[in-house]
């Protein structure tokens, strides 16, 4: 039998009725159409369904939708601000930091979250900090470039 919940979307109060183990990820995509997050590895291993809960980076795909009820949820939908690209998601166009993109969302929400807890990380903390994200197109390099740029962009990337 199906629960009620309720959950903070990109700042909007979202209900749902689904059951209590049934993924994030699967709600996200199915039921909001937020395809930002991406159907990975579905084990919570390549980063690709990458949401942040509350402000800590969460695998959508292995995280149970009731155990996120109440909660706030952002995915890559909703940084933008006012039509304008965040300056994470612009530092990645500008640092050609994807081919396929299809791990661009999780890395970028990755990497919001290390610049909310360390506005201006050292690379080696970057490189820690990202372990968990798998880009298979190998821009790792340039994935660096764009989150240390985004660092110490005039705005500052951790808004």
């Amino acid at each position: 039998m199906p629960n009620e919940f309720t959950v903070v979307v990109n700042g909007v109060n979202r209900h749902i009725s689904a059951q209590f183990d049934t993924p994030l990820l699967s709600v996200l995509r199915g039921d909001f159409q937020l395809t930002g997050a991406k159907i990975g590895c579905g084990e919570g291993e390549c980063g690709a369904c990458t949401v942040l809960v509350d402000g800590e980076v969460v695998r959508s795909c292995i995280t149970p939708v009731g155990s996120v009820a109440g909660r706030t949820i952002l995915t890559i939908e909703g940084i933008e601000s006012d039509g304008r690209l965040h300056p994470l998601q612009q530092a990645f166009l500008d640092a050609q930091a994807f081919q396929c993109g299809y791990c661009t969302s999780g890395m970028i929400l990755t990497a919001l979250a290390l610049l909310q807890k360390q506005p201006h990380p050292s690379d080696d903390s970057i490189i820690q900090w990202m372990q968990g994200n798998i880009c298979r197109c190998g821009t790792y390099q340039r994935i660096l470039t764009a989150i240390r740029d985004a660092a110490n962009a005039p705005a500052g990337g951790a808004r």
